[in-house]
């Protein structure tokens, strides 16, 4: 069936603002955009989209949570019950090595890097309960409906989104139970999808929002969540680590933190930027997990969840324009992470506040097709200024190495903190993409990774189960190769076909090679969307787009 002939079956639904997203960011807005239409005496239609099989199935972070974000939309957070039970007690930092670990806690740092005042949760508990007070000021939520399509207006505007296409068979036909999909329709559609968002990257593109800043550049964060026993349990503790098992070429590191009944969120965070193809960031987990300091505190526990996502780590300098003819870009898929913090929820929520609020006062007047007031609004943010404060850390950790690096990078936020954002080195640039950063293997030796034992380290397919990641089977592929032939004519022969490691979920295989017709397979199935392959692939080829809605991981306490 012809584009023309779907678009004309559709139905179509109008509202004041769509909100591709159901995160904190998204969310936020929806619930901002309520709160001042009912203080100014508007009606304003709000509807979010989601495209896991529930709100916060698809989330995944840390997290250890600065509340300045949800203060602003909820001065009375605690009293509304929303989930942040664990403040922050002792606040740890190691450097790894091999078998022992040096206590770095001590080093000066800005008063900004403390995480006094934070609170240890789950962003998907977190975004459940917005997604309550949203709903409870009239936002209409749609999970399990994924977004496949961006709509243009006549003069190629974003006029909203198709969404909640289903049916589709694998090689194209429309199965017994094909639905086209909704067209939903606004005045502004806000993407708020999270790091390398599948339309966020259109929309960046179409508009060239990038042209005046940096490449973005990326981690893959993989995290359990651990039940452990009463004596290894102690509330309230962060700890983070550098070192051991990365190289210190090889940026990254991990996070341990105790919350709730007994639990421990422990995950390993590896700079995309690295340069060896035979690196596995999953098994460099893995293997973390037997270090003495670490395994000290899994003894015995049990391995409740796992899940893995990519985070922007690009920072100030790697933010594109954020608006644009008939929608803007607000949370992670505008990229406000805080390196040095590890913190960038509450930015998001504080983005989907100005996007909010540029988006109110634009209804109560001739609702100019570009927010401009947005993009004013963030130049002049906590947001921005934060974001600038540290902005020169991750390219520092990327040409010094994680030792030097930390070190002259904890000198420079001293100096730019004090000079109020002044930085005698400027701004930074990052210089290639991470899918650039990647050399030839030839340049290297494969990495011999010890077999998991079953105990603390895991294979892929038995962390994936616990995921409960799952896709309609009878369906196009949702990872998309440009070129089906470069996998293997330059991706193996040149890389070894990196994909193999990188990928935390066991997607992609080369197979055949024993009888000489080497092919890669493609596990689509089990893909828990972390978004890595679409940014590490080092010829760009692979391209990651939305399956049937309610696909994927579905995330406990994540």
């Amino acid at each position: 069936m012809a584009d023309s002939e779907q678009a004309a079956m559709r139905e179509s639904m109008d509202y004041d603002v769509v909100i591709v997203g159901g995160g904190p960011a998204g969310l936020s807005s929806a619930i901002r955009l309520k709160q001042q239409a009912a203080q100014a005496g508007i009606e304003v239609s709000v509807a979010v989209l989601e495209k896991g099989s529930e709100i916060g199935a698809h989330i995944l972070s840390g997290a250890v949570i600065d509340p300045s974000g949800l203060a602003k939309l909820f001065p009375n957070w605690k009293d509304l019950g929303a989930p942040l039970e664990t403040p922050v007690t002792d606040d740890k930092f190691l450097f790894l090595g091999p078998q022992g670990a040096m206590d770095i806690s001590w080093l000066p740092k800005p008063d900004y890097m403390s995480n006094h005042g934070c609170y240890i949760a789950s962003l998907g508990n977190i975004s459940r309960w917005l997604a309550e007070q949203a709903e409870g000021l009239g936002v209409e939520i749609y999970p399990g409906m994924a977004c496949s399509e961006v709509l243009y207006d006549e003069d190629g505007g974003v006029a909203g989104v198709v969404a909640g296409v289903f049916g589709v068979a694998k090689d194209g036909h429309h199965k017994p139970d094909y639905q086209p999909g909704l067209e939903l329709r606004a005045k502004y559609t806000f993407f708020a999808e999270g790091a390398r968002g599948s339309l966020s990257q259109q929309v960046i593109r179409k508009f060239d929002l990038d042209r005046d800043s940096d490449c973005q550049k990326y981690g893959l964060g993989i995290k359990e969540l651990w039940k452990v026993k009463p004596k290894q349990f102690k509330p309230g503790l962060v700890q983070h680590t550098l070192g051991w098992p990365l190289d210190d070429r090889t940026g990254g590191g991990s996070f341990l933190y105790h919350f709730g009944d007994h639990y421990v969120a422990i995950g390993f965070v590896t700079h995309l930027n690295y340069a060896n193809p035979y690196l596995s960031p999953y098994d460099e987990f893995q293997r973390f997990k037997h270090h003495p300091v670490i395994r000290e505190t899994l003894e015995g526990g049990e391995r409740v969840a796992y899940g893995a996502r990519a985070l922007n780590e690009g920072g100030f300098q790697s933010v594109p324009r954020l608006v644009f003819p008939g929608g803007a870009l607000i949370g992670c898929s505008a990229g406000f992470v805080n390196v040095p913090r590890i913190k960038g929820s509450h930015n998001a929520i504080k983005s989907g506040i100005l996007a909010a609020d540029a988006a109110i006062k634009a209804l109560q007047g001739e609702a100019p097709r570009v927010l401009e007031g947005y993009q004013t609004a963030y130049d002049k943010s906590d947001i921005a200024r934060e974001l600038k404060l540290v902005r020169n850390v991750k390219p520092l950790l990327s040409r010094l190495g994680t030792s030097l690096g930390t070190l002259v990078g904890g000198v420079e936020m001293w100096c730019t903190k004090l000079l109020g954002g002044f930085s005698f080195l400027g701004t930074l640039s990052h210089g290639k993409s991470d899918a650039h950063s990647l050399k030839p293997a030839v340049e290297f030796k494969p990495i011999n990774y010890p077999k998991p034992d079953g105990v603390l380290s895991f294979d892929k397919l038995s962390s994936v189960f616990l995921s409960s990641t799952n896709h309609e089977e009878d369906q196009p592929v949702h990872l998309r190769l440009k070129d089906p032939h470069i996998p293997i004519d330059i991706n193996l022969p040149k890389y070894a076909e990196p994909a193999q490691r990188y990928c935390p979920a066991g997607v992609y295989e080369i197979v055949g090679l024993e009888q000489h017709q080497p092919r890669l397979q493609i596990n689509a199935q089990n893909c828990v969307h972390c978004k890595t392959c679409d940014i590490k692939d080092p010829t760009g080829n692979i391209v990651w787009t939305c399956p049937e809605g309610g696909g994927g991981p579905n995330y406990p306490n994540m």
